[in-house]
């Protein structure tokens, strides 16, 4: 449907059709933001779709594509929860009006070129159930690049060291709704570490649990790979008095060695690799890690 604010929207919500949640499968809202991404999109909404866990609501939230994105979600209107598309000032501000849409006791961010592994939405909520006063819910994943390098990612939250660099993987983590509430939404300033930003504001008080497998895949590319990113954390470390100026420069600095560091050993890869299929990414599941 389309109003007269020019927003597009569509789902089982207009249909008056809601997800609900019980004490033994609380709703889990999974957000998605995207915009021009048709490409990537069938793909990220399936792998929610295949989820085994009972209770999910899939909120997309389109800035305005100009491609054939919104064709895709209409395609999928009896699927997922909700979709709306509309101009935003960017993932954050995307995330934030989904967070205000949003049902479910915890809440998933998965990117347009993501995808969950089958079983990754139940193993979490197990792992929230072994830890109840968890509010934050991390694992590890794979990057997919097309070199065909797979690296397998991701560690658990720690204090202090999460003041130094996101040692999380932020892609599928679980968030519990009161989360938000205790420290606020995304702060929209930013453009890559807003999702770094928030749990900066937390600090030690951030009570976590960590799931030693790999519940998600991630395709090499966007926004984080730059070192813009880099210079908003060192931005949000001294907005929120983790790092003084000169300790956050000098963080920054390594941390911006490392990246090219590692654009070089890609390129390296990518020259001896140009004859080799790519990676595909359709099939299996959790890869277990002992």
């Amino acid at each position: 449907m389309r109003d007269d604010n020019n927003i597009t929207s569509g789902g089982k919500r207009i249909k008056g059709i809601f997800a609900h949640g019980n004490a033994d499968f609380p709703l889990v809202t999974v957000v998605t933001a995207v915009f021009n991404g048709q490409h990537y999109l069938a793909a990220c909404l399936e792998s929610v779709l295949m989820q085994d866990y009972p209770n999910i609501e899939h909120i997309i939230m389109d800035g305005g594509s100009t491609d054939c994105t919104l064709d895709v979600l209409r395609q999928y209107d009896d699927q997922v929860a909700l979709w709306k598309s509309e101009p935003d000032k960017g993932v954050f501000d995307a995330w934030n009006k989904a967070l205000n849409l949003a049902r479910g006791e915890w809440i998933c961010f998965l990117g347009v070129d993501d995808l969950y592994l089958p079983g990754a939405i139940a193993a979490y909520v197990a792992l929230a159930r072994k830890n109840p006063e968890a509010e934050f819910l991390s694992s590890k994943a794979k990057l997919d690049h097309p070199t065909g390098y797979c690296p397998i990612f991701g560690g658990p939250w720690a204090w202090p060291r999460f003041a130094t660099a996101m040692s999380t993987i932020h892609v599928g983590t679980m968030h519990r709704k009161s989360l938000f509430e205790r420290v606020g939404l995304f702060d929209i300033t930013y453009r890559i570490a807003g999702d770094y930003e928030l749990m900066l504001r937390a600090k030690d008080t951030l009570r976590t649990a960590f799931l030693t497998d790999v519940t998600v895949v991630m395709r090499a590319g966007g926004l984080s790979d730059s070192t813009a990113g880099l210079h908003e954390a060192r931005r949000a470390k001294v907005m929120n008095g983790v790092r003084t100026p000169l300790i956050a420069d000098l963080e920054m600095r390594r941390a911006i060695a490392r990246f090219h560091l590692r654009r070089l050993y890609l390129r390296l890869r990518t020259s001896l690799s140009l004859n080799k299929p790519a990676t595909s990414l359709s099939g299996g599941s959790i890869l277990r890690q002992e």
